[in-house]
């Protein structure tokens, strides 16, 4: 490595400036500078400094704990002479680079340094991110009520009784079943978990105690206390109240109530990549779990992830996190069932890095919020079926009644983490997630959601492998082994047709969807797996599964994608939503599945993509890759996964040991915008597979049309299903030729009858409706026939204030008629729906009236 001198002024900056080395990070000032992140290359023949000095920048400081990264920015220009078009920081890069290609072999000693030093070069734009808000006791001699845990553990706190998520009166084998653990000791004591939120009220007398400042920070405001300044800032006290409020006389128990909790605030403002990144690894040697109870917006028509700076930081948890045994992170699935979204179209969801929890509610029903996929690995109890989590909220002592979603679903499996880690701190970050497979308890198992996997064991895309239960989790942890270290490999991928994909977001290419594949929709492509390719890659037991996939379509949400595994194992990755009108397809997405963990993937893994087979809607699948991560088989041989250049470009270069990364953070938003008001009193569902219908069947609650939708929504997408809308036209065209039949015949009959005069006195309305049928039958029954019109249009008759009078019109006839032209009354008849005039009829009966139209003159 060389060794650089820098200048002395520089120099001396380094050693006193409170920002670049500062415990805290420096104060961001977005309105008048921009900022970027940079990646040097140690080894690199040119210096930090000097190539700061090239582009133009200052030196901030390290990006948060990821080493070789720094911090930089530049003024902004005069609001005169901005070019919002133009970066010319970036554009500098951009020059500096292409002159290193181009001029390879020149004398450019400049450009060629510089590329060989500068490894990344990120502008960094605040964005918004999205809150995601809102088993019996072993020992059968005690009391097991919430009154007899409380008298029982010398429980004073006053909402107790009401946490059913603690001890459940009514289903009592529907709660975290950790009581018996606090019975044994566990508490919590010694852990730490950041709550990575909103904010947390340290002030509030249920966390005070338990507030670990050290570990704090406030990234939207850049200030040390992550104080919750705004009247939406109450979510992140809410979710450490579940983990860690004390044992005492204020509102209610946290799961781990002698555990620490840390706040980091990130959701209350626009926030960039290097911030979040900073977050996400904020005291990391000293907090052992991450809450995150947010993501991108959960409206059924997003596709976001992390991008490559938050992935990289997630990795640097992972790899260097608590001594090398690596951070936990813990996300909320979602609360976007109801719009039909699904957690594997959120990048922090499916990432293999995180342990996903989806929602069950007290009944052990799913609710309609929580989002189901193959990425989904346990279910943690929350709101729904007139119940919802109990907790602390924001002020000295404030308690929350309404706190529920996916949001409140992945603090409780924080909170049994924290009890598991006091009891085993050695358990590594694949540990904890084992033991989430391995004892999670089957909720529900008459629901056809669930299937068996390889290994034999339940999996359900609503309730991963099942409820995470407190005991047991526990209770194995104490005699868990930990696994051997991780290993991995990357397929070459498969290309369809030519396709391709440049880094102008071109498609060329590909197979066109859908196309018939053994009788099946959509287009078919298998990929095989050998042995030789396992002990090659040093891979002993399977774990998750990556899939990533190139698809250009008209309307992204038509695109279904699920892979098969050699087991004959299906694994739905992508269903179809119904809201998602994005025109720009999968340009290199990576699902991820859970569901074959165990399995031996030796053989043919083949993936189908198909659509909605509709033609002004139509695609091509250019190709796809997989990664398979699991556990070594020689220890010795393993080593730590490194992060591969971010690259959507297809074909891919190929590398056989090293993944791709997720797609990048677009948007994102406040974590409880998307969880709709009766999360908690909704009734929950346990009848419905989560993928065998369109998405739009999920339970919801009736409301009225928006201005914008209309009491009509959905008839405008008639017009883009050709068959709707042909099969409407023949159904009109139908009806029309049937009523031109019915009236020609009837006039052809009425031909055939004589003119009579129409009497002066009032006509009943049941002559006037159906002359034929009076004839035919008598007044009855054509007055049954008028009531049965009315009725058809929901309307009544104007007369019809007695029960007993005939419904009437007008009195008609010939002079009556007469007289509303010149401006009088309106007289009708049945021949005002014929074209011609009918004859007069002979032989009238006396007493009957007959129509006439006016006769010639």
């Amino acid at each position: 490595m060389r060794i650089h001198c820098l200048p002395l002024s520089l120099l001396l900056a380094l050693i006193f400036s409170p920002s670049v080395f500062a415990a805290s990070p420096a104060k961001r000032s977005y309105d008048t500078h921009d900022y970027y992140v940079l990646e040097l290359n140690p080894d690199g023949p040119t210096s930090l400094v000097d190539v700061s000095q090239m582009l133009g920048v200052e030196i901030i400081e390290q990006a948060g704990e990821l080493l070789n990264h720094w911090l930089v920015r530049v003024e902004k220009p005069s609001i005169e002479a901005r070019d919002e078009a133009r970066d010319l920081v970036m554009d500098t890069f951009d020059s500096l680079k292409v002159r290193a290609g181009i001029q390879r072999r020149s004398q450019d000693m400049e450009a060629r340094n510089f590329a060989d030093s500068v490894k990344y070069l990120s502008r960094q734009i605040p964005r918004q991110r999205i809150k995601r808000a809102p088993p019996p006791i072993r020992r059968q001699d005690a009391d097991t009520t919430a009154r007899g845990v409380a008298q029982r553990l010398g429980i004073q706190d006053p909402m107790f009784p009401q946490q059913w998520h603690l001890v459940n009166d009514e289903f009592p084998v529907h709660m975290m079943n950790v009581t018996s653990l606090w019975e044994m000791g566990l508490t919590g004591k010694g852990i730490i978990s950041s709550l990575v939120d909103d904010g947390l009220d340290y002030t509030s007398v249920d966390l005070k105690d338990n507030f670990d400042a050290a570990d704090s920070y406030d990234f939207n405001d850049h200030e040390p206390l992550p104080t919750p300044k705004l009247a939406a800032d109450h979510h992140g006290t809410r979710c450490a109240g579940q983990i860690a409020a004390g044992k005492n006389t204020a509102c209610g128990l946290g799961i781990a109530y002698e555990s620490k909790v840390a706040g980091v605030r990130i959701l209350s403002g626009p926030i960039t990549d290097v911030d979040e990144a900073a977050a996400l690894n904020y005291g990391f040697q000293n907090v052992s779990i991450y809450s995150c109870s947010w993501g991108p917006p959960d409206d059924g028509k997003s596709m976001e992830g992390p991008s490559q700076l938050i992935t990289k930081a997630v990795l640097n948890g992972i790899n260097k996190g608590r001594g090398g045994l690596g951070s936990i992170f813990v996300f909320a699935s979602g609360n976007g069932a109801a719009h039909g979204d699904q957690c594997n179209f959120d990048g922090y969801t499916n990432s293999i890095y995180s342990v996903t929890v989806s929602a069950i509610d007290y009944k052990g029903l799913h609710p309609y919020y929580s989002e189901p996929c193959a990425a989904n690995m346990i279910v943690a109890y929350s709101s729904g079926s007139g119940q919802h989590i109990v907790t602390t909220d924001k002020g000295i002592n404030e308690c929350a009644t309404s706190h529920g979603g996916t949001s409140a679903a992945a603090p409780n499996a924080v909170g049994v983490f924290a009890l598991a880690l006091e009891a085993r701190p050695d358990l590594t970050w694949r540990d904890i997630q084992y033991l989430c497979i391995k004892t999670a308890r089957i909720v529900n198992p008459e629901d056809p959601d669930w299937e068996y996997t390889a290994t034999g064991q339940l999996y359900s895309y609503k309730y991963g492998f099942g409820a995470l239960d407190g005991w047991r989790f526990i209770t194995a942890a104490k005699e868990w082994t930990p696994v051997k270290p991780q290993t991995w490999f990357k397929t070459h991928s498969i290309r369809l047709g030519d396709g391709t994909f440049d880094g102008e977001s071109n498609y060329t290419g590909g197979v066109p969807i859908p196309q018939q594949a053994e009788g099946e929709r959509g287009v078919k492509s298998t990929m095989t797996i050998t042995q030789d390719m396992m002990t090659a890659h040093n891979f002993e037991s399977l774990e998750h599964i990556n899939i990533r996939v190139w698809i250009k379509h008209a309307r992204r949400g038509d695109v279904e994608v699920e892979i098969v595994s050699p087991k004959g194992i299906k694994s739905i990755l992508g269903a179809h939503r119904i809201k998602d009108m994005d025109r720009n397809g999968y340009p290199g997405w990576t699902f991820m599945s859970v569901k074959h963990w165990g399995e031996n993937p030796v053989g043919d893994w083949t993936i189908r993509v198909s659509d909605q087979n509709n033609p002004e809607f139509n695609g091509t699948f250019l190709g796809w890759n997989m990664i398979f991560w699991g556990s070594a088989a020689d220890p010795a041989q393993s080593k730590l996964y490194e992060l591969p250049e971010e690259s959507f470009v297809f074909p891919p270069p190929e590398d056989a040991t090293s993944p791709d990364t997720p797609s990048t953070t677009r948007l994102p938003t406040r974590p409880t915008d998307h969880l709709p008001g009766d999360h908690g009193t909704t009734e929950g569902e346990n009848s419905k597979p989560a993928f065998s219908s369109p998405p739009t069947s999920t339970p919801m609650p009736t409301s009225t049309p928006t201005a914008d939708e209309g009491y009509f929504p959905d008839l405008s997408n008639l017009t883009s299903n050709k068959k709707w809308f042909f099969g409407a036209i023949a159904a009109v065209a139908l009806f029309g030729i049937g009523a031109a039949a019915f009236f020609w015949y009837r006039r052809r009959a009425l031909r055939r009858l004589a003119y009579s005069s129409l009497p002066e006195d009032d006509v009943p309305m049941t002559s006037n409706v159906q002359s034929s049928g009076m004839m035919n039958g008598g007044a009855s029954r054509a007055r049954g026939t008028t009531r049965e019109l009315y009725d058809a249009f929901g309307e009544v008759s104007d007369d019809d204030d007695d029960a007993n009078e005939e419904t009437r019109l007008h009195p008609g006839g010939r002079d009556s008629a007469r007289r509303e032209v010149g401006g009088n009354e309106l007289g009708f008849h049945s021949g005002f729906l014929d074209d011609d005039e009918p004859p007069s009829v002979a032989g009238s009966t006396p007493g009957v009236a007959h129509y006439r139209d006016e006769p010639d003159s």
